[in-house]
């Protein structure tokens, strides 16, 4: 599953086409509307907070009864070029209730802007909670940071980021979670989004993390529904191979979880008692790397 597969546009978008591979794609993507306005509704966050000088450089805080025990920040997908933090609200419930502050971050999109820049816009997010979170009241440490499908991809970037070329001793996570994630981008080139994400082979190589040594033992938990498409089994094997030092403690694979395709392992957030975030949860608890 991690060797490098010979790729043509049709196998490209067989493997990548999400929406293609769920025809009732269009029922979770409701179901993450419906469920992100009644967060919102019953937990009143602060609302587009700006962490940078772009346009949808802001963040929605959520913030639990009392002090935060930590700090979750959560990444959303879309390929680069689609969907909102608004549209995922709903991950925030289950952490809040056990006392987290969870932080669900936006960022500007292709092809207004590069994935490049939407990395940069990331890592900003993170120095913005490290420096300005705890006017909000909430704490800069621990903090997990997790994303699903290109956001996946964001939180691995953040993984082989210099923290000290911003100015940080260490970087400002404990631990974090690649959920669906996409770390080799290079098949992208052939597929037909890349007329929006503008890559070519050698940007495509430069924006894959897999090219990279993560520079933190930080764990990365890297999990994927068991019934995406082989192509996404296939990413998120190929972090846990590339980054062993990674791994949390016991894992030696990627976990796929049972029973979900691509939209609906993220819906598993707004369980309470899921796999998915129970294994957050505990990342937690990860020493200062």
């Amino acid at each position: 599953m991690t060797g490098t597969p010979t790729y043509t546009p049709e196998s490209v978008e067989r493997g990548y086409n999400n929406r293609a591979a769920v025809p009732d794609h269009p029922q979770q993507l409701a179901e993450y509307a419906e469920r992100s306005k009644a967060a919102v509704a019953a937990l009143r966050p602060k609302l587009d907070l700006r962490y940078g000088p772009n346009p949808q450089e802001t963040l929605d805080l959520f913030l639990p009864a009392g002090t935060p025990r930590g700090t979750l920040a959560f990444i959303h997908g879309g390929y680069w070029r689609a969907l909102d933090k608004a549209e995922f609200s709903f991950v925030a419930a289950p952490f809040v209730a056990q006392g987290y502050a969870v932080a669900v971050v936006n960022y500007d999109l292709c092809p207004s802007v590069t994935i490049a820049t939407i990395v940069d816009e990331c890592r900003r997010s993170l120095l913005w909670l490290a420096h300005e979170a705890s006017r909000h009241g909430v704490p800069a440490a621990p903090l997990v940071v997790s994303g699903h499908s290109a956001g996946g991809h964001l939180v691995a970037m953040l993984f082989a980021t210099d923290w000290g070329a911003h100015g940080l001793a260490a970087p400002p996570f404990v631990a974090g979670v690649t959920l669906s994630g996409v770390h080799d981008l290079e098949p992208l080139v052939l597929s037909t989004m890349n007329a929006d994400l503008r890559l070519d082979a050698a940007e495509a190589r430069r924006m894959s993390p897999v090219h990279y040594a993560a520079t933190t033992r930080a764990p990365l938990y890297a999990a994927v529904g068991a019934d995406e498409t082989s192509e996404f089994l296939r990413q998120s094997q190929l972090i846990c191979d590339a980054w062993p030092a990674n791994r949390p403690a016991g894992m030696t694979a990627a976990r796929f979880i049972p029973n979900r395709n691509h939209f609906t392992v993220v819906l598993d957030y707004a369980d309470p008692a899921s796999e998915l975030t129970r294994a957050t949860l505990g990342l937690f608890a990860a020493p200062r790397a």
